[in-house]
Order: structure tokens, then sequence, then C-alpha cells
């Protein structure tokens, strides 16, 4: 009888553990605020198990009169698309110890893609790093949350 309990025990705990993570996990998910010269909101979303995020809001989302589009793209035909609903995040995945590993992040300015993590600094906080080769060559930005 002693044995059951303790397997159950064990496999409730097992379930509970799971479920924490996944919860973890989806703390990233929001409405971030990016900072300089040029703020931008940020919104990050889960698809399957990994997490991408969108432009959604730009301080100056007109240039000249005209909606500002990813002019710097290295993809000629990617030129005229508008920075609003660019897709800026792609294939990070929770490492399970408060960081998001193994995305990257595109910069519309540069029209580069850089390797990336994030981290959670607290609830309303996130690092953002991108770095080309290792990343100790590269650069942190805070984000704060806007929702």
């Amino acid at each position: 009888m002693k044995p059951k309990i303790a397997s159950l025990i064990l496999i409730g705990s097992l379930i509970c553990s799971a479920a924490q993570s996944q919860n973890k996990a989806d703390d990233i998910i929001g409405i971030w605020l990016t900072g300089g010269k040029e703020p931008a909101k940020i919104q990050i979303y889960k698809s399957g198990e990994k997490f991408y995020g969108k432009i959604i809001w730009l301080k100056n989302p007109t240039e000249n009169g005209k909606q500002r589009v990813d002019a710097n793209n290295p993809d000629k035909a990617k030129r005229s698309n508008p920075i609003i609903g660019l897709l800026m995040l792609t294939g990070f995945k929770f490492d399970g110890d408060d960081e998001w590993k193994g995305g990257d992040i595109y910069d519309p300015e540069s029209g580069k893609t850089y390797s990336s993590y994030m981290y959670l600094k607290d609830k309303n906080t996130i690092k953002v790093r991108g770095y080309v080769g290792i990343s100790l060559f590269g650069r942190t930005k805070t984000w704060i949350r806007a929702n």
C-alpha cells in the first residue's frame, strides 16, 4: 500500500512541476516597449513550442508622409513591406531556466539578423541580447512590459 501512495505522490509532483515550467515559459508572452531613439512595441507570442515577436507599434510610423517600410532588408523583394507587422523575433525556445534561447532577432534599421537570447530580469523587464557568433560579441537591450 505504501509504495502505491509514494508512486502517486511522485507522479503528482512531476505533473505539477511540468505545469509550473510551462507557466514560466509563457511569462514572456505580451507586449513589450523597446527603448532607444525609435521606440517600438513588440508583441511576443507562442506558436507551437517556440516564441516569436512582431512589431505592432512605432513611435514614428511614417517617414516623409509615407508608412515606414523595411528599406534595408537584404531581400530586395521585402523592402516595400511595412515595418508594422514585421516579424522581428523568431524561433526562441524556453530553456527551463528563465531564458529563451536559440532564436534570431532582425534589426530593420540595419537589415541584419543576429543570433539572440532573452531573459526576464523581473516580471515587467526583459533583457534581449543580439550577437554575431558568440554572445560575447553583442549588445543587450532592456524592454519594459507595456501591457
